[in-house]
């Protein structure tokens, strides 16, 4: 099998496709990286950004460069001796636009006595016959019309069955968007009706949905996958199995989020997770612990209360267990009453729901993981000792791995954590939002040092080809916008008090949520002018209050609160008193932001595991949440930058990223271990630092303090011989005001090794 050593994530659209990309990848090999990491690449839903609405898996999407431009981008790569690792999406397919995609067409033409009636899954019986197509508006029937041998609804077209010009005689039905919440009849990705589930655990959908990756590896053109949303599959284990056995045991990540104290199962045909759980370390252990008290208390200030983290994220997950997902949650009980009929169907619904409330991690695995679901149960019995009955009906159901409701709640859990909790609970709770990140858990907020090697050298023991990676097409902020919220930790009070000048200046209706969008402000305000920024504020500013829904919706906006929350955004740009505030806030955390990015860079491609670096994030990378984090990057800038023959503020974060990089790959003897160095003096908290067997990382933390006191005598506790810095040349000295006197950070190397 052939790993990579790091790769680099490039997100494949039609004004970026895959013969662009080719063009770009000497570029990137002069960055040091060794593998090319490529968004989803088979034929999508038409306009599709990201790719992850594939309509038909036999073909590389012809926007994207179709399968020359893959061909032209692996030839480039193999010159250059590069790998290709390729994102895929096995849980679902885009049927927005239904004559896109033939198999869905086909359905809707036959019925169950489709073909392709199999690759969905759909409860016919709940429809009455027929599958529910939630696409209608609110009083707009009449839009509906019989158009020759089509149903066409506005620009949707819909295929009319054999013999009959009726649209009430068809094998589905058109209904109101509103059904989708309760009546929806099959199976989709969360609460996206345009993104149908396919069935890949049955072998003739899995063999006809992986055509084309299948060529991949029989052509040598891939070398690897990340394996989109595993937890939406009936079996994943069983999955990664099929999947190894089409690929020749090719290296596979999975997108798979742990909650902590969670591991991934030994037993899955994987090499690792996509890094969400090195994100969350480096974060934390950067943050200083000392800020929790106070920023607690401001959180509980602006919310009129103390916020209990648990406790909002069961009343958000259970919203969603009985709004956008109810439907899933009333298949399941339709499931468990074709088992019996023990307690009545509403007792069942509700206690569903409730266990899909109290569930901690995103899923279980039965037998694996049944601890999970048992706590699930205690919590629920707490939270709802009316239901006691049912869930005795229940417990021996769910608990048997192989019963048809267990298996569905498994691949539904995941989708309640995912929508309750990071599309939801993560835009409410604001104390400090750099921890309210994918696969983090912000009631954790920091990890000291020592746990830290731990994890590392746990790491290094059970999962050294996992993925590492600071930034994705998925993070809620760019890992710089995180690395200078971070700095508020250190300045507690300094953000308290700015923070109520700015609501002050520009009132909101909830103080809490301006506390999240002004640290959005702050950190994504750039170095040097944007002339996107303040669209790129708005957009984001949406966004949050919309998916926190607790004062506006995408489908009930509230346009006074909205209004109000798009004026204060404004006033960063035309308000001259929070400007000043702004910018006097800027100036204590840029600093401090920026010692932390480097920081967090160092540590992310030289610990434990294989470096991702996001498109464009080895300069400062400011993005918000999606879509801004897809937008153009200057690859052209970067190359001059990365040559010399340009300057950027952020040249420094290059070329640590570069020397990093390079070393990784052409010195891998120098990272094979994982042990801790230490450091003794008065500012030794100051200080991460580690052995990989050869280099070492030395990286400050918690550098507001450090500008305080300085390093005084603290000196590293470096090991015996002569020692250099790759990042400047020079020989390193333990003592640390002299070792970090250039950079924050350091990259060592014997010098006879």
């Amino acid at each position: 099998m052939r790993v990579p050593v790091s790769t680099y994530r490039l997100q494949i659209t039609e004004s970026f496709n895959l013969v662009e990309a080719a063009g770009r990848l000497s570029y990137l090999h002069d960055l040091g990286v060794d593998w090319v990491y490529l968004s989803p690449l088979l034929a999508a839903e038409p306009g599709s950004t990201h790719g992850y609405d594939v309509a038909t898996f036999d073909h590389v999407d012809p926007a994207r460069g179709g399968a020359e431009g893959l061909a032209t981008l692996v030839a480039e790569a193999r010159r250059l001796g590069m790998g290709v690792l390729v994102d895929i999406v096995p849980n679902h397919v885009g049927v927005a636009t239904p004559d896109e995609d033939a198999w869905w067409w086909d359905v809707l033409q036959h019925g169950r006595e489709s073909e392709h009636a199999h690759a969905f899954d759909i409860d016919w019986a709940a429809g009455d016959g027929k599958l529910l197509l939630p696409v209608v508006g609110d009083g707009d029937e009449d839009a509906i019309e019989v158009v020759g041998d089509e149903l066409r609804y506005h620009d949707l077209r819909f295929p009319l069955a054999p013999d009959t010009s009726t649209h009430e005689e068809q094998h589905y039905r058109l209904v109101n968007w509103h059904e989708a919440d309760d009546n929806l009849n099959y199976r989709r990705f969360f609460a996206v009706n345009s993104l149908a589930a396919v069935r890949v655990e049955d072998p003739e959908v899995f063999a006809e949905t992986h055509i084309e990756i299948r060529r991949w590896f029989d052509e040598g053109l891939v070398d690897g996958l990340r394996v989109d949303h595993p937890d939406g599959l009936r079996d994943p284990e069983r999955y990664l199995e099929d999947l190894a056995a089409l690929t020749g045991g090719a290296y596979v990540l999975v997108e798979k989020i742990l909650e902590p104290g969670e591991t991934l199962s030994a037993d899955w045909a994987t090499q690792g997770t996509t890094g969400y759980d090195a994100l969350g370390h480096i974060d934390r252990v950067l943050t200083d612990p000392t800020g929790q008290e106070p920023l607690d208390a401001l959180e509980t200030r602006l919310r009129g209360g103390p916020v209990d983290w648990a406790e909002m994220i069961h009343g958000t997950k259970r919203e969603v267990a009985d709004g956008i997902l109810h439907s899933e949650v009333r298949r399941i009980t339709r499931e468990v009453r074709r088992m019996t009929t023990a307690a009545p169907f509403t007792s069942v619904e509700d206690a569903i729901a409730e266990l899909l409330a109290c569930f901690p991690v995103y899923r279980s695995y039965l037998p694996e993981g049944l601890e999970h679901l048992e706590h699930a149960f205690d919590l629920a019995r707490e939270h709802r000792p009316d239901l006691a009955a049912t869930y005795d009906v229940l417990h021996p159901i769910l608990t048997d791995g192989w019963s048809p409701p267990a298996r569905r709640f498994q691949q539904t859990s995941g989708m309640v954590m995912a929508k309750g909790v990071e599309d939801c609970a993560f835009y409410r709770y604001s104390r400090l939002t750099s921890l309210n990140e994918v696969g983090g858990d912000p009631s954790v907020f920091a990890v000291s040092v020592d746990d830290f090697h731990a994890a590392m050298a746990e790491r290094q023991r059970d999962w050294p080809l996992a993925m590492t990676t600071l930034s994705t097409h998925d993070t809620k902020r760019g890992e710089d916008v995180r690395a200078r919220i971070t700095a508020l930790a250190e300045l507690p009070d300094a953000w308290a008090a700015a923070l109520d000048e700015l609501l002050a200046l520009a009132p909101l209706p909830d103080a809490g949520f301006g506390s999240l969008l002004w640290q959005a402000i702050l950190g994504a305000w750039p170095v040097s002018p944007d002339p996107d920024l303040r669209d790129r504020l708005h957009g984001y500013a949406e966004k949050a209050m919309r998916e926190a829904g607790d004062r506006t919706t995408w489908t009930e906006p509230d346009e006074a609160y909205e209004s109000a929350v798009h004026a204060a955004v404004d006033t960063a740009f035309d308000d001259a008193d929070v400007r000043r505030v702004l910018d006097g806030l800027i100036a204590r955390v840029d600093d401090a932001g920026r010692s932390n990015a480097l920081a967090a860079k160092l540590v992310a491609i030289t610990m434990p595991g294989v470096p991702d670096v996001y498109q464009g994030s080895e300069l400062w990378e400011q993005s918000l949440v999606d879509p801004d984090n897809r937008r153009f990057v200057d690859f052209d800038h970067r190359a001059a930058v990365l040559a010399g023959t340009a300057e950027d503020d952020a040249a420094t974060k290059l070329q640590v990223t570069r020397e990093a990089l390079t070393l990784r790959r052409d010195r891998p003897e120098l990272f094979t271990t994982y042990a801790p160095v230490g450091a003794s003096g008065p500012a030794a908290g100051h200080v991460l630092a580690f052995d990989r067997g050869g280099a070492i990382t030395v990286a400050t933390r918690l550098p507001v303090g450090l500008a305080t006191t300085g390093w005084a005598d603290t000196t590293l506790d470096l090991p015996a011989g002569t020692w250099r810095d790759v990042l400047t040349g020079s020989v390193a000295s333990p003592v640390l005001a002299d070792l970090l006197d250039t950079h924050p950070v350091a990259l060592l190397i014997r010098e006879d090794a």
